[in-house]
């Protein structure tokens, strides 16, 4: 039992210099790097969970030719959302168009050690009844029906980032902050490509629960903010679940700050957690979307059987 127990403590002794020395390689190998080879490194990274890095305003976005496109949404995504450590307020606008229910979906919230926002284009092989809107998959825009949109998002009235680009799926997340869904607004503004669209989306929007005040409509674009929700929340009352999730995001936030204390600049905090904590690395990158996979393999899965 003494023998054990001295081989564990002599491990343990050597554990802290070795450790320390691989601390400091990581550290001397990220200052040698100047910034453009860090850019690179990090989209390298970033680029198999269908993310890129905006330097310029140290976020984490989606990309244009993004993996996830293919899966499409469905409300399932939502309502489980919180199992992985995500939790955020989502606006679904609803329209009809063309012989299609489309639908823009807009979130803001945490995101495990991620605070950010997300607006999804997508859209339905028909038109559907509201009774159908929770039940069906939809499809994710082709490129030649992307839209322009422009997000802002805002902590208490503190401008946090902003981001605009022609997308299927634009997102914004900036890493080791935290936040409640309900202290963000996110302000978007979207261009359709004709008066028809963009009629059908304000209606779409008056339905939800938006009054015409709250629109700034100037040619084919409108204008709004995503502050408090008009519909249902699927997390509403699991409230000790959420209570739970978001006390581990803030803790993990915290972690994530004090290991990567030795850097202020977001690049290098998460080149550092990447080579020093491969792991969690992933883990923290593992955002929304990304859950989806795993919805589609089960239901792969069951085709097969």
């Amino acid at each position: 039992m003494y023998l054990i127990f001295g081989i564990f403590l002599f491990l343990c002794i050597l554990f802290i210099p070795l450790n320390y020395c691989r601390k400091k390689r990581i550290i001397r190998r990220i200052c040698a790097m100047d910034t453009c080879e860090k850019i690179c490194k990090l989209n390298e990274i970033l680029e198999p969970f269908g993310f890129t890095y905006e330097h310029s305003q140290e976020i984490i976005t989606s990309r244009r030719d993004a993996w996830q496109k293919q899966f499409g949404y469905c409300a399932l995504y939502d309502k489980t959302a919180s199992k992985f450590g995500m939790v955020f307020q989502c606006e679904p606008i609803y329209f009809h168009y063309r012989e299609q229910t489309w639908m823009i979906e807009f979130w803001k919230g945490q995101y495990g050690v991620n605070l950010g926002c997300e607006t999804g284009i997508y859209y339905s092989d028909s038109v559907l009844s509201p009774e159908e809107y929770g039940k069906t998959l939809f499809h994710s825009v082709p490129d030649k029906q992307m839209l322009p949109v422009a997000l802002s998002l805002y902590h208490k009235g503190s401008l946090m980032f902003k981001t605009c680009q022609k997308h299927w799926w634009i997102t914004g997340f900036q890493t080791g902050k935290f936040c409640e869904p309900e202290n963000l607004t996110m302000c978007v503004s979207i261009t359709f490509p004709n008066a028809e669209m963009l009629q059908a989306f304000v209606s779409g929007l008056l339905h939800t629960g938006y009054q015409i005040c709250d629109l700034n409509i100037c040619d084919l674009t409108v204008i709004f903010s995503f502050c408090l929700t008009h519909t249902k929340q699927p997390c509403k009352c699991k409230c000790l679940l959420i209570a739970y999730v978001q006390w581990k995001n803030r803790l993990f936030c915290r972690l994530f700050q004090w290991v990567t204390r030795c850097f202020t600049c977001m690049l290098d905090k998460i080149l550092y957690l990447y080579f020093f904590l491969p792991f969690f690395c992933r883990r923290m990158l593992c955002l929304k979307r990304n859950r989806k996979q795993k919805f589609r393999r089960k239901d792969r899965r069951r085709h097969e059987l």
